[in-house]
């Protein structure tokens, strides 16, 4: 059984050196100097986590999607009913959601964990049982979860990273589905930021006026009621986060911990990325942020976690749907990097700059 704390504790800096020879290498193209721009970075930042070479296009891309249920929701914080998680795990199955769409054309599998969904769909061998319980507690009234369930969610999520890093995929996608998992969200955003709950709540499912205000004041009655320890990653996640979240950040910490790149969904990935961060400050190097949310809560994740996102695409559904998407610029940055020609050996003038 993996430790979290020694597994955190082996998570190396990104290789600056590697990141500089890749530059080198994209500066010796037929281009102008850095005319690519985040392409370009990308290549470097690849480079770096792998710490070496360039590496070229990964044949094997996943992209986890997790879901569970939030306690929180019977607070009326969402547009949908709790029944919808299951519902469209079963979707994820049959290959009909967004996320299997985007993942076909970003030639991605997708693999689906049910961390602890309150009305599971029926067994089938596409969807992966891990359940701790049927749904987190409701944080107004106490913790989300006792700490070994937040540690037995990180470690389902390290031990699922380090199966696929060991079968050689080298590109791991985050994403989730989980009614109330933006006010579970918003909560952890709160915590980790110090920013009030208004500045980091958002509609989520696109709630009304009305709805939007309570949930305001859910996310402040949950912080209020459990006093999370801000320097303590695993308290903050036992106590307003989810089970599909710290599944999420135990994924993160695998594969970073496997050297392998992780690419971030939207707010909730986010935040699952930003609490791996707190528990391993390296990971942060790991990461490519795949999009900007519309959720105002993914700005200060993303502003925490010193990262740009690749794409602003308006995107507000989770499911790893900006993760599929940005995996194809990935691959079209290391296409770039192995197979465009150097001055050198097309015959073309460098100018040098």
């Amino acid at each position: 059984m993996i430790d979290i704390e020694t597994l955190a504790s082996r998570i190396v800096p990104v290789d600056a050196a590697a990141a500089e020879n890749a530059q080198r290498l994209l500066d010796a193209k037929t281009k102008p100097r850095r005319s690519l721009g985040r392409l370009e970075d990308l290549v470097c930042q690849l480079a770096a986590i792998r710490g070496g070479a360039v590496p070229m296009r990964p044949e094997k891309k996943v992209i986890v999607v997790m879901g569970a249920d939030h306690g929180v929701a019977a607070e009326g914080v969402s547009a949908y009913p709790q029944e919808v998680t299951g519902q469209m795990l079963l979707n994820f199955a049959r290959g009909g959601a967004a996320i299997n769409v985007l993942a076909r054309q970003a030639g991605a599998r997708i693999v689906v964990v049910d961390m602890g969904v309150a009305h599971p769909p029926p067994d089938r061998p596409e969807i992966r049982q891990h359940r701790i319980a049927a749904g987190t507690a409701n944080f107004t009234r106490g913790p989300a979860m006792t700490r070994e369930q937040a540690m037995e969610a990180l470690r389902t999520g390290a031990e699922l990273a380090h199966q696929l890093a060991r079968t050689g995929v080298g590109l791991i996608g985050i994403g989730d589905m989980g009614i109330g998992n933006t006010t579970a969200s918003s909560a952890l955003t709160a915590v980790f930021t110090g920013a009030p709950p208004e500045e980091v709540t958002g509609r989520g499912t696109g709630v009304d006026e009305a709805t939007f205000r309570r949930k305001i004041e859910v996310v402040r009655r949950g912080i209020q009621v459990n006093n999370p320890d801000a320097a303590d990653a695993i308290d903050v996640l036992a106590k307003v986060g989810g089970f599909e979240i710290a599944g999420l950040a135990g994924v993160t910490l695998g594969a970073a911990a496997a050297r392998v790149p992780v690419v971030v969904d939207g707010f909730i990935a986010g935040v699952a990325a930003l609490a791996a961060v707190r528990l391993a400050p390296p990971v942060a190097g790991y990461l490519i942020a795949s999009h900007r949310s519309v959720e105002v809560g993914h700005r200060m994740v993303l502003r925490a976690l010193g990262a740009k996102p690749l794409l602003d695409l308006d995107l507000r559904l989770g499911e790893g749907t900006g993760a599929a998407l940005a995996m194809t610029l990935v691959d079209a940055a290391l296409a770039i990097a192995s197979e465009m020609a150097t001055f050198e050996a097309a015959g073309v003038s460098d100018s040098g700059r």
